[in-house]
Parts: structure tokens; C-alpha cells; sequence
């Protein structure tokens, strides 16, 4: 009876110790939210607003201006009236999201009069609308041929999912375009289905369903120019036979109209400028021979060649799809462009309607990398699987870079990428490869860099070589990655604090019951020599962090440089993920800067942003 007493008071101790624990861990948390502004803002802020308010507790009209346009360099701030709108649009925002409402028109009042204090000031410059990192509007030279610039492409643009057994569809074709991608993929095949115009995009030989040409052709029509006026490449799979070729030129031309970009000649000495094709769609594949032997009685491939992008995966499937082969798929290297259907000579007229609306033509794929890689005086496109192109970049490297010059090279994904992952895309941009082919529904760090890339020159989608890569060197030379040039800038990152998350987050999203404990990590990625790393302190029980510390990398290719950014919340075991973003370190705007973070898929946060200061020195 005693020992069941001792068990039983020993139970209720441990209970009771278990409240007692979990109250003061309440209690703790319930003091802990109340620490919002306990910590001293950064000395670097103290200093600059006490420069530019000649030592006043208040920052006025004039003054701040000085500020904008001496230290953070704004040049399209020069004058009073553009300094109001910008402060007087921020103090609304501001008011609009206090808890206490004021009167708008009371908050601007105070503002003429008496400026700004040291915690407005501090407000201001954490708000990204205003002050972020990157430049928002078009800056780069866009009348070069097209073969000078890094296009945001994507790769199998239609699947929704996995590349074997997911839907396709229009929507995500879609929503590549409103994230301003310019290059789509459609792979075209004939159809029996009444419901597929003739013609469905699928990814052939899976399990994938399929969508009809007409759905896909409509919505890029309709969402082409939503994020960018520059010019929509579409890279085709063709699988169609000649009647099929005619039908969907019909088509393309009925939906397109007049966005439809023909060249003249099909014999392109030089692509047009991005900027001579504003609001044009643009169609790239091979074009069809008119004779040209069955695809079902096809000629064994010759010495050196490998099997294209769709041909690894075995025979078509019909639209019910009864077996799946993918023993070969792993051999993938070169796109189905290479492959037409033409053996009937009472389609040729309609043949070479669909051949007049090709105005970027795919190269040849077959033979070996330098015959391949082999300058013309036509300008082309040629694709590699991710698996030929680093390959050919540890034996051909100069050659490629020299292919890039004047012609453009798409890179797609290997055969292996079942789960729509992607490879890391400085293996194309390093080379010079115009087209690095995406899987956007995946997600994951390369897609990251992917997205950083073509946050600059205003988001538009293309975005210019650096010369280096577009011209060759003295003694013909090219550059060479592996042998970068010496250190030539120091990149100075300074992390001040973050704000934000309380607002876009639960209370309980990182810890039960404490503020979170969080840290930045700050990365460079470009060339191998670039690469480096660091992280801040963790700063512990915040939800309004204050880091201060300032990290500098020395760059010897600026120009291919990015920088990550990441914000962990420290844990026992893994830590949690609590916001990132990638920014083009040759676009970064100096001074002191918002920066705003984004979830694991690339979508912006509302309200988390860090204050951070950059700036870009030159060595002698």
C-alpha cells in the first residue's frame, strides 16, 4: 500500500513540476513579446541621421533629401516635390498598419514641419517600396542580338508536376510568365482525342496527361507581355507529321497574329535586338526537311551522336498510355528538335507554311562536340542536356564561350530529374549559355539562383553578358573560368536588423512558447574562386533582431557574382527556415537598403524585410 502511495505522490509531483515548467514558459513568453524596440538601433544609422540633421533630434524636408541623393545615391530624387510624395506615401502606409490611427493628413502635417525623428528615419529606410536593393525598371543596353543576353527559360513549361506522372496544363505556363520568364517549351504531338484539337502537349512516353496546343497557344497570348514587353521564345518538341505541322501553323497564326515575329530570310546572319521585338512571340525549333525519311523507319544514329531528349524514353505511348519505358532515359543529351516527319509529298505546301513561322532555327545535334560547336554564317540554336554541357565545358571550354558569341545554346535538365529538380545554372551562365533550362514547378537553392539572375535590369527577363563573354580577348583568347583574373572589388555587406515576422507568422510558428532565436547567412556564388560564406550571431528571444555586423568578399568576377541570403531560426535539431532571397551583386544599389525575404518557392513575403548597407570597393 505504501509503495502504491509513493508511486501515486511521485506521479503528481512530476505533473505538478510539468505545470510549474510549462507556466513559466508562458509567463516568460507573455514578458518576452513586449521586448519590440529595447535594442539600440545601429550605430552606423545613429551616426548617418545625426550627419545629415546637423545633430537635431528631427530630420528635416532638405536635409533628407541631401541624404537621398549624397549617400544613398538616388538620382531620380532631385527635387523637393519628389522627396514628398515618396515620404508622405510611406507615412500613410505607415499609419494605415499602426494599431492607433491617426489622421493622415495630421501625420503629413507633422512631417512639413518638423521632419523626420531617428525611429521615422529608421522606418523609412527598412520599407522596400521605397528603398530596395535593386534597380526596378529596365537599365541594360537592349539592342544587341539576342545572343548576347541570359534568358529566363524554363523547361517543360507546361507540367504541374513531376516529369512522369503529373498533369499538364496552361496554369503553369501561366504563372513562368507572370514571374517573367521569356523562354517556354511545349513538346507537340499528334492526337486522336477529339478534345486536343488534333494536336496535345504532353511530355511524351510518361505517364504525364495531356493538354491541348489551343489552351496552351491562348494563355501565352494572353499573359506573354504581363510582366515584361520583351520578346516570348517558344521552344518546341516537335513530333507532328506534316498534316499536323500545317494545322498547328494555322493555328499559331490565327491566335498569335500579329505578335507572330517571321523573319524574311530563314537565313540569319544575326538575331535581332530584344528591343526590335518588344511584344513579339518568337517560335524555335528545327526546321522540317521536305523530304525527310519516317520517324517510324528511322536510320541508325550515326558514330558520335546520342539519343535526343524525348527518344531516351522509348516508343510513344498512346493517349491511355499502356506501358512505360524508361530504361534509356538516363542517356538523354540532345532535344527531339532533331527529329521530323515528313514522307508525304502532298504536304509539303503546308510544311513550309510551318517552316515560315520558325524564325529561330535548332542546329544540328550529331557528330562530335567541336563540329557541333562550329561557328556558321547562319546564327542557330543548339540544345545539350545538362550532363553533355559540363562535358563539353572541362574539354571545349573556349569553344563554347566562342559558339555563345553569335549563336544561342539551351541547356535542359538530365534525364534522371524525375522529381522536376534542377542542376545549379552557373554551369550554363559561366559558358556563356543564353538558354539554362528550368524546371519551375520544382523548387529548392538553384532555382533561387535562377530567380536572383533575373531579378536584375528591372526584372524584364533578359539580362546582359558581361562583355567578356560576348567578345574575344586579345590574341584570341576567351575567358576561362577556372582562371579567373586576380581579385579586382571587395563587396562590404553590412546586416543591421530584421523586421516582419511577427506580422507574416503565427506566434508559435518557429517556438511554442519563446520569440524566435535567429541568425543571416550571406553567401557569394559565381565563380569557383568567389565562393564564400559567413553567418551573424544568433540572436536569441526576438522577433525584431539587431545584428550589426558587417562581412566583406573579395571578387574577382563581380559580373557573374550573386548574393544569398538566408534567415534561419535556431533550433535543437534543424534549424527553421524563416525567409531568403538572391540579388545580382553587380545590380546592387549602395547605402543603406531594404531587403525584402521570400518563402522556400520564391513567393514574397508581405512584411519580412532586412536593413542591410552595401558597398562595392575597387582595388588597384
Amino acid at each position: 500500500m505504501k509503495t502504491e502511495k509513493n508511486r501515486g505522490s511521485a506521479s503528481k509531483g512530476k505533473v505538478r513540476k510539468k505545470m510549474e515548467t510549462y507556466i513559466i514558459k508562458v509567463l516568460n513568453f507573455l514578458t518576452k513579446k513586449g521586448e519590440v524596440y529595447k535594442a539600440e538601433p545601429p550605430l552606423d544609422l545613429k551616426e548617418a541621421f545625426s550627419k545629415f540633421a546637423g545633430g537635431e533630434n528631427q530630420m528635416k524636408k532638405d536635409q533628407l533629401l541631401r541624404f537621398m541623393v549624397e549617400h544613398q545615391g538616388e538620382n531620380n530624387i532631385s527635387t523637393m516635390e519628389d522627396l514628398d510624395k515618396i515620404v508622405e506615401k510611406f507615412l500613410q502606409l505607415r499609419n494605415s498598419c499602426s494599431s492607433t490611427k491617426t489622421s493622415s493628413t495630421r501625420i503629413v502635417d507633422v512631417y512639413r514641419k518638423q521632419g523626420l525623428s531617428l525611429n521615422d528615419f529608421i522606418d523609412f529606410l527598412i520599407l522596400d517600396d521605397f528603398n530596395g536593393p535593386l534597380k526596378d525598371k529596365v537599365h541594360h543596353d537592349m539592342n544587341a542580338p539576342l545572343s548576347h543576353y541570359f534568358m529566363y527559360t524554363g523547361h517543360n513549361s507546361y507540367l504541374t508536376g513531376n516529369q512522369l506522372t503529373s498533369e499538364s496544363s496552361d496554369e503553369p505556363i501561366i504563372e513562368a510568365l507572370k514571374q517573367g520568364v521569356r523562354v517556354i517549351e511545349l513538346d507537340l504531338w499528334p492526337s486522336k482525342s477529339s478534345n486536343n484539337d488534333g494536336i496535345k502537349v504532353v511530355h511524351g512516353r510518361t505517364f504525364t496527361t495531356p493538354v491541348p496546343v489551343s489552351k496552351c497557344l491562348q494563355s501565352i497570348k494572353d499573359y506573354a507581355f504581363h510582366k515584361s514587353d520583351y520578346p516570348v521564345i517558344l521552344t518546341l518538341e516537335d513530333h507532328l507529321t506534316p498534316k499536323h505541322q500545317d494545322k498547328f501553323a494555322k493555328m499559331a497564326t490565327e491566335i498569335f497574329g500579329e505578335m507572330l515575329y517571321c523573319p524574311e530570310t530563314d537565313c540569319l546572319t544575326e538575331f535581332p535586338s530584344p528591343e526590335s521585338l518588344k511584344k513579339r512571340i518568337i517560335i524555335s525549333t528545327k526546321p522540317p526537311k521536305e523530304y525527310q525519311q519516317s520517324d517510324s523507319i528511322r536510320k541508325p544514329m550515326p558514330n558520335g551522336s546520342e539519343p535526343s531528349e524525348e527518344e531516351s524514353w522509348g516508343p510513344e505511348l498512346p493517349d491511355s498510355v499502356a506501358k512505360l519505358k524508361t530504361e534509356d532515359r538516363n542517356s538523354s543529351d540532345e532535344d527531339q528538335e532533331d527529329i521530323n516527319t515528313s514522307d508525304n509529298k502532298s504536304n509539303q505546301q503546308g510544311v513550309r507554311q510551318y517552316k515560315h513561322l520558325i524564325a529561330i532555327h535548332g542546329g544540328k545535334s550529331k557528330g562530335s562536340m567541336k563540329n557541333r560547336l562550329k561557328d556558321d554564317v547562319k546564327v542557330r540554336r543548339l540544345s545539350l542536356s545538362e550532363k553533355k554541357l559540363k562535358s563539353a565545358s572541362e574539354s571545349h571550354g573556349a569553344d563554347l564561350i566562342r559558339f555563345t558569341q553569335r549563336n544561342i545554346l539551351r541547356v535542359f535538365p538530365k534525364g534522371e530529374r524525375v522529381k522536376s529538380t534542377n542542376f545549379r545554372p552557373y554551369i550554363g551562365w559561366l559558358y556563356g549559355v543564353q538558354m539554362v533550362a528550368f524546371n519551375m514547378q520544382g523548387h529548392g537553392k538553384s532555382l533561387r539562383l535562377m530567380q536572383g539572375m533575373f531579378r536584375a535590369n528591372g526584372g524584364c527577363g533578359y539580362v546582359k553578358k558581361p562583355e567578356f563573354l560576348i567578345r574575344t580577348l586579345p590574341h584570341e583568347e576567351v575567358f576561362d573560368p577556372k582562371k579567373p583574373p586576380s581579385r579586382k572589388q571587395i563587396l562590404k555587406v553590412k546586416v543591421y536588423k530584421g523586421d516582419g515576422w511577427r506580422l507574416d507568422f503565427s506566434p508559435t510558428h518557429f517556438d511554442r512558447f519563446s520569440p524566435p532565436d535567429f541568425y543571416t547567412k550571406v553567401s557569394i556564388v559565381g565563380v569557383p574562386a568567389d565562393c564564400a560564406k559567413n553567418k551573424t550571431r544568433v540572436k536569441t528571444d526576438t522577433w525584431y533582431p539587431v545584428w550589426d555586423e558587417e562581412f566583406e568578399f573579395k571578387l574577382r568576377v563581380p559580373e557573374l557574382a550573386l548574393l544569398r541570403i538566408e534567415v534561419k531560426d535556431k533550433d535543437k535539431g534543424k534549424d527553421d527556415f524563416a525567409g531568403q532571397t538572391c540579388l545580382p551583386l553587380s545590380e546592387l544599389r549602395h547605402g543603406f537598403r531594404s531587403v525584402p525575404l521570400y518563402d522556400r518557392k520564391g513567393k514574397k513575403y508581405k512584411s519580412v524585410t532586412l536593413l542591410m548597407r552595401f558597398k562595392l570597393e575597387t582595388l588597384n
